[in-house]
């Protein structure tokens, strides 16, 4: 009991003589750890530029006026602002493990990025999370949680794992848990579900947040959701959804990814009148975007390219997002909060020109400087070793009857019910498709038909399949069905192509199925290559032949979706035979 004491003691001495130390400088007593000279940046605070040196000391800004630091560097000409902020996002998404998802977005000015751990929560469960969290500590982009709220995400579904507010409860306690992540079972909630309602009642007991997914909701039912505690959206698609949701106090996280564009609908908001509501969050980011496009930086950009004043864009991809998430000392340059910052060219082209995290330069331009995290190597191990299945032939792929066939809409993600079909017939473009249950060993094999994919010949065949990631296939063949399937196994996970009995493209996927340990730019080009493939074995121009079949497994979106148990019609809540 003395020796804690006396290391409380020894604690607070040591951060009274580092405050003491921050007044001293910020008095001009001292010189500072680091200084950016000749600075114009972006006050939040009063909605201007100001002008003078930003000065530093234990990576907190410690004042802007006239500084000498030990380290110093002249940035005239150039426009300094907070570090950009994600307010939602799946890392697994990038494909990539996080500190290479680091690597790609410091160039970009992001900082702080609040992420759902939903992907790998439903292949590992609470053994993902933990992933996560060891593989995000101590990268020079803060990287903040928001736990899992649906795993999995329907109760019809076969995931890795089943989440209940106990197994989630101890990590509200974790200092980078920031709260509940989307509650996308919102019928759940307005029916007063037990076990959704319970997650939202121990995030508040913890007094964290609880973030929404409820699209198209209004009313009265939006008025049930809202009052059961939710207090954000991202899934808003038009201006008069958002604005609905805003007036009844909800915040809107403004969506621009991969798979989903909402920017320009919501446009609208970007005004002095609603912008204080709002956030900006990718949700989903792939790694050619995030090569070729950026990040919160493309979507800062794009908002001003479309008439958004630029200050106030600024404060969206910062100060409202801090705010929201009760990040008191990020989002803004002023004295006591972090020296997180992007040094811009302008505030048009939001080109990043160097990066500060808590003072230190992490980008310099030219590299980004990340070092991988340290994970134990049994939660490495569990997370490589997903694949939980029997082999699967093609004889389990045929049928002798007609199974029911799932018509792609093109550029959604929405299905509809063609009825049933006989075999695969590739001159109407209908083909065989598949999810086969790859955690607990279940054996468990749905099959159906497809139309609108487009593929002429061989199959594809992915373990990224929404939202319980089993493994799902498309064919015109079941030989080369099975042959994909398998060799997606035997990787531990990945995109494969097949075409007459061989592999004609892949990317391994082994960490859960769902990233790779490669880097970036290996992995992008990859699965272009695969995509490529897939194109010039007959798939449609317009669909992403990954991203199109990770979704027609998703039991949440209308109308017709292949589960491990067969086809399932989500608004009759009920299997097809």
């Amino acid at each position: 009991m003395l020796d804690e004491s006396k290391t409380r003691v020894e604690r607070i001495n040591r951060k009274v003589k580092k405050k003491q130390r921050m007044i001293r400088v910020a008095l001009g007593e001292e010189k500072a750890d680091v200084v950016l000279k000749n600075a114009t940046y972006v006050n939040v605070f009063s909605n201007e530029l100001c002008h003078g040196d930003i000065a530093v000391v234990g990576g907190l800004v410690v004042g802007m006026g006239e500084y000498a630091g030990e380290t110093e560097y002249d940035v005239t000409g150039k426009i300094v602002v907070p570090g950009f902020i994600d307010a939602h996002i799946h890392l697994e998404s990038s494909l990539v493990t996080p500190a290479e998802f680091a690597r790609a977005v410091l160039p970009h000015g992001t900082t702080t990025v609040i992420t759902d751990p939903h992907e790998i929560a439903n292949v590992c469960g609470v053994k993902g999370i933990d992933y996560m969290l060891q593989a995000t500590q101590g990268l020079p982009m803060d990287v903040h949680f928001m736990l899992p709220s649906c795993v999995p995400a329907a109760p019809v579904d076969e995931s890795g794992a089943e989440l209940t507010w106990r197994d989630i409860n101890a990590y509200f306690d974790h200092p980078r848990v920031l709260g509940l992540a989307e509650m996308m079972n919102y019928p759940g909630v307005i029916a007063g579900d037990t076990s959704a309602i319970e997650k939202i009642v121990v995030s508040q007991a913890h007094h964290k947040k609880i973030d929404g997914h409820a699209p198209g909701l209004n009313g009265a039912q939006l008025n049930a959701y809202m009052s059961a505690g939710v207090y954000s959206d991202h899934e808003c698609a038009t201006f008069e959804d958002a604005l609905e949701k805003l007036r009844k106090g909800q915040f809107i996280m403004i969506r621009e990814g991969t798979a989903a564009h909402n920017l320009e609908a919501l446009m609208p908001l970007l005004t002095q009148q609603y912008a204080s509501r709002c956030m900006f969050s990718s949700d989903d980011k792939h790694p050619a975007d995030l090569l070729e496009k950026g990040h919160i930086d493309y979507i800062a950009r794009r908002a001003v390219e479309m008439g958004a004043d630029p200050l106030l864009t600024v404060k969206v991809a910062t100060h409202y997002a801090a705010r929201y998430f009760l990040l008191n000392n990020k989002g803004a340059i002023s004295p006591g909060y972090l020296a997180d910052f992007a040094v811009l060219d302008d505030l048009r082209s939001f080109r990043v020109r160097m990066v500060f995290k808590r003072g230190a330069l992490v980008w310099d331009g030219q590299q980004a400087q990340v070092s991988e995290p340290e994970v134990e190597e049994e939660l490495l191990r569990q997370v490589h070793n997903t694949f939980h299945m029997p082999s699967v032939t093609p004889q389990a792929l045929c049928a002798d009857k007609p199974l029911p066939l799932i018509g792609m809409i093109p550029g959604q993600i929405v299905t509809r019910d063609l009825g049933h079909a006989q075999g695969i017939d590739t001159e109407k473009d209908i083909l065989k498709m598949a999810v086969a249950e790859r955690h607990r060993n279940t054996g468990h094999l749905g099959v159906c038909y497809v139309q609108g994919y487009g593929l002429k010949r061989g199959a594809v065949a992915t373990s990224i399949a929404h939202d319980s990631h089993n493994l799902i296939a498309v064919g015109a063949s079941e030989a080369d069905m099975a042959l994909a399937m398998n060799h997606v196994r035997s990787l531990g996970g990945g995109m494969v192509v097949v075409a007459d009995g061989r592999i004609t493209a892949q990317l391994p996927l082994p960490v859960a199925g769902l990233m790779s340990d490669a880097p970036l730019v290996d992995v992008n080009t990859a699965l272009n290559e695969a995509r490529a493939q897939a194109q010039r074995q007959g798939v449609n121009p317009g669909i992403d032949p990954f991203m199109t079949l990770s979704f027609m497994s998703l039991p949440v979106i209308p109308t017709l979706r292949l589960l491990t148990r067969g086809a399932f019609h989500v608004e009759k809540w009920q299997y097809v035979e």
